[in-house]
C-alpha cells in the first residue's frame, strides 16, 4: 500500500468489483475516448474479447507475480476513485515500466492523479529498482497531459497511431522520467510545487512557470513506508 494523507494506492481486488464498476458506469462519458479498445480480427487472427472484471483482475495478479506490472486502485478519502497500473516492466538492461491511469471526473483537478503518479514514480524508483518510467498520452487529453506537465515529466516526442483507443489506432505523446532526475523523490517534489502554487494564490500572484514543470524545492515531505510487492 502507498499513502500520502487521503490517496491511497493499493492492490487490485476481487471484491472491489461492484465499486469498480459504479465508478466506471458513472464516468463513461468521460473515460470513453481515452480508453482501450480491442482493434477487430485480421483474417488469420485470433477473435479479441473484453474481459469481464474478474479475468481482468487475474491477469493483472498472474503479470504482477511475474513480475512485469505493478496494478492498484487508488482510493481518496477512504473511495474507489480510480485505477494506476504500471506495466510492461522491463529488466536486464532496460530496467523500465510504464504507467497507465484514468480516475473519476468528481475528483479530478484535486491533485489526486498527480499523487497517485508520484507515489507510484518513486516507488519504482527507490523500492522496485526500475530506471525509467514512462507515461503516453493522446495530444488531445488535456487533463491527462497536464498531471504529467505539474510533475515535470520531459516531453520525448511522438508515437504515430500507436494504441488502440476508442475504435481507432491514435497517436500518443511520449513523456518519460528517469530515477536521476528525481534523486530527492517525486513526491516531495510535487509538494513543494502545490505548496508554492499556493502561497502565490494566497499573495494574489498565481503566476506559473509556463512549461507546468515544478519549481525550486524547499524541504521534503516524506510518504509512509512502502512495502517491496504491492501486488
Amino acid at each position: 500500500m502507498l499513502v500520502d494523507e487521503d490517496v491511497v494506492l493499493r492492490p487490485i481486488r476481487l471484491r472491489d468489483q461492484r465499486a469498480w464498476r459504479e465508478v466506471n458506469r458513472r464516468n463513461r462519458d468521460w473515460l470513453r475516448p481515452w480508453e482501450a479498445t480491442i482493434p477487430p480480427p485480421t483474417p488469420s487472427g485470433p477473435i479479441a474479447h473484453r474481459p469481464t472484471y474478474r479475468q481482468m483482475v487475474r491477469h493483472l495478479r498472474s503479470e504482477a507475480h511475474a513480475g512485469r506490472m505493478l496494478p492498484f486502485v487508488i482510493e481518496y478519502q477512504g473511495r474507489l476513485v480510480g485505477q494506476l497500473t504500471v506495466a510492461g516492466i522491463t529488466w536486464g538492461s532496460m530496467c523500465s515500466g510504464h504507467i497507465g491511469y484514468w480516475v473519476d471526473e468528481a475528483v479530478a483537478g484535486h491533485g489526486v492523479m498527480p499523487t497517485a503518479v508520484a507515489l507510484v514514480v518513486d516507488h519504482c524508483f527507490r523500492t522496485v529498482g526500475l530506471h525509467r518510467i514512462e507515461v503516453c498520452i493522446r495530444p488531445e487529453n488535456r487533463p491527462s497531459r497536464r498531471v504529467v506537465e505539474k510533475l515535470g515529466f520531459r516531453e520525448e516526442g511522438l508515437r504515430p497511431r500507436y494504441l488502440h483507443i476508442d475504435g481507432a489506432w491514435r497517436d500518443h505523446l511520449v513523456f518519460a522520467l528517469t530515477a536521476e532526475e528525481v534523486p530527492d523523490g517525486l513526491l516531495g517534489r510535487w509538494q513543494r510545487a502545490r505548496s508554492q502554487r499556493a502561497a502565490r494564490t494566497a499573495r494574489g500572484s498565481d503566476a506559473e512557470d509556463p512549461s507546468g514543470a515544478p519549481r525550486a524545492p524547499d524541504a521534503p515531505r516524506r510518504p509512509q513506508n512502502l512495502p517491496r510487492n504491492p501486488a
